[in-house]
């Protein structure tokens, strides 16, 4: 069995070792090198040629290099950006031109499967689209739940659209993390939703409609 040699780079510890521990327990992965930083990355990938590296999108110095700085031609690693869904599409195509893209919200069974395609030349970008993140006939659904969202929630619904974190939306509300988790639960369920990135698309659909989120700021 041909064995896919792997680097992993990411600047949180817990999701270092989640990577490791997946990708550790299957026969035909093996975890070369594990870096908290870009510069360790740079060098992991420079001296030990694995077949992929997977690479944290908040680490802005690899997305500078490009695919071509850390992708010789005669050394071709095929790069796998790892990237939260709510990000997702705030970066331009170009930074991940060549490279594959896998969200970190991907059930560990299919971050297996899309590595194993990558590894077979397959190149996997998540579709990002706002009809793509909405269901077919979820609009309707959440078209009419939208009036029951208290002012609040239609607040976190449009600083979530903006892009801005858990952390950032508490700091503008002056509320704490928590509490915005809580609003958020919340607003999956009335909306019939079950992440950030629909929660977004229909907050952006709206305003391109001319009915953005009302806010009382």
């Amino acid at each position: 069995m041909n064995c896919t040699r792997i680097v992993i780079a990411d600047r949180h510890p817990v999701v270092l070792r989640g990577l490791t521990s997946v990708l550790g327990s299957e026969d035909d992965f093996e975890i070369v090198a594990s870096c908290g930083d870009a510069a360790s990355c740079v060098q992991a990938i420079d001296s030990l040629a694995p077949d992929i590296a997977i690479l944290d999108s908040t680490m802005s110095e690899l997305i500078a290099l490009g695919s071509s700085a850390l992708n010789p031609a005669d050394r071709p690693i095929r790069l796998v950006f790892f990237i939260p869904s709510e990000v997702y599409g705030l970066i331009s195509p170009d930074a991940f031109d060549g490279c594959s893209v896998i969200l970190k919200e991907t059930l560990p069974e299919a971050l297996v499967q899309s590595l194993r395609q990558i590894a077979s030349g397959e190149r996997i970008v998540p579709q990002s689209s706002i009809d793509q993140v909405m269901p077919a006939g979820q609009e309707v659904n959440s078209e009419s739940a939208l009036a029951v969202l208290t002012d609040r929630e239609r607040q976190i619904m449009r600083l979530v659209s903006e892009g801005l974190s858990n952390k950032q939306i508490g700091r503008r509300l002056n509320i704490a993390d928590g509490t915005i988790k809580v609003h958020l639960h919340h607003i999956f369920q009335k909306l019939e939703i079950s992440n950030r990135t629909a929660l977004a698309a229909l907050a952006i659909s709206r305003i391109d409609r001319g009915t953005p989120a009302k806010s009382t700021e």
